[in-house]
């Protein structure tokens, strides 16, 4: 199944602007490099910049691949993002050996949530998480019959299976999601909608510039470390400068890609532009904890899977739902 072309027209355009965009950033970077331009703390402003230009070429090749081949393709791409982000996570935080075979049960946990989304199960998939996984697992772990530091044990996965499948799931929903009072394409149970894959390019497009935005403003800008023991590189100018420019982006793609008007993206550029800056901070803080600077080192310059996706976990369900509730 591969999506309708002639609906999926507003996609091609954002998209093949995004290539255009990286291809001149591209370029732009061939000819800096030959400049000496050095933040402020020691490291190579451009260098950086190269190196997430690089990482967003494999993303948008990605993604480009997943419209390509449909719905479903779509759907197995971020069931394996989520596999592998909960393979980082569990990597970088504490368990217990007694909970190897407990976490067994974890990952069989994401091709279930997956498969609700396949189907367009909406009440499994909104519950089947918080409730029954998150009843499940603790109950698995009493049967290992270990109680030292069970607590904390319980809490890590829980918290693990929210920020890598629960979180991470409602992308692939976007994608499925119909349109309420409108014709939707039914086959073989799955639920086709090519307003959900504009609906996700729109959310990954403003989530991940919004990162470069306060990146750049951040650099430029910035002085003031909002939580200097936390993210000391996250400041008060690279975050307005975010909400700014993501607000603004938010409002320009928003009849393109979305069922809103211009203010309305406005706004939720902005809600995306903080979430995401929630969601940065948040794992930073799991990071400092677990003693590591990065989750892992798949993507160049960004380390591993979460270090890419952590605003996305909470950018995610918040504008899934605010969509389901006002349009969908």
């Amino acid at each position: 199944m591969i999506f309708d072309f002639a609906t999926m027209l507003p996609v091609f355009k954002v998209f093949f602007a995004l290539v255009v965009f990286l291809s001149l950033a591209t370029v732009t970077c061939f000819f800096i490099n030959k400049r000496k331009a050095v933040t402020a703390d020691g490291g190579s402003m451009k260098n950086e910049l190269q190196l997430r230009i690089n990482s967003w070429w494999v993303m948008i090749g990605v993604f480009g691949l997943s419209l390509l081949f449909g719905p479903i393709t779509t759907i197995y791409l971020f069931a394996i993002l989520s596999f592998v982000a909960l393979k980082e996570y569990f990597s970088m935080t504490p368990t217990r050996k007694a909970d190897r075979q407990v976490l067994f049960w974890a990952y069989l946990i994401i091709p279930l949530q997956y498969y609700w989304v396949a189907i367009g199960w909406y009440g499994m998939f909104i519950i089947f998480i918080p409730i029954y996984a998150f009843l499940f697992m603790p109950f698995r772990m009493v049967l290992a019959g270990e109680t030292k530091n069970y607590l904390k044990a319980a809490s890590n996965i829980h918290w693990g299976l929210m920020l890598t499948v629960f979180t991470l799931s409602h992308l692939a929903f976007l994608v499925v999601l119909p349109l309420q009072g409108a014709e939707v394409e039914l086959t073989n149970g799955l639920r086709v909608s090519s307003e959900g894959a504009a609906l996700l390019l729109y959310l990954v497009v403003l989530t991940q510039l919004n990162d470069v935005s306060q990146f750049i403003s951040g650099k430029l800008f910035g002085h003031t470390p909002i939580t200097p023991t936390v993210s000391p590189n996250k400041t008060r100018g690279g975050l307005i400068g975010g909400l700014i420019f993501t607000g603004l982006l938010g409002a320009l793609l928003a009849n393109s890609l979305t069922p809103m008007v211009w203010w309305q993206g406005m706004l939720v550029g902005f809600g995306i532009s903080l979430a995401g800056f929630i969601g940065d901070i948040s794992m930073s803080a799991i990071k400092r904890d677990a003693g590591i600077k990065d989750t892992g080192q798949l993507l160049p310059g960004h380390g591993g899977i979460l270090d890419r996706l952590d605003s996305l976990t909470f950018t995610a369900p918040l504008f899934f739902h605010l969509m389901h509730y006002y349009f969908y």
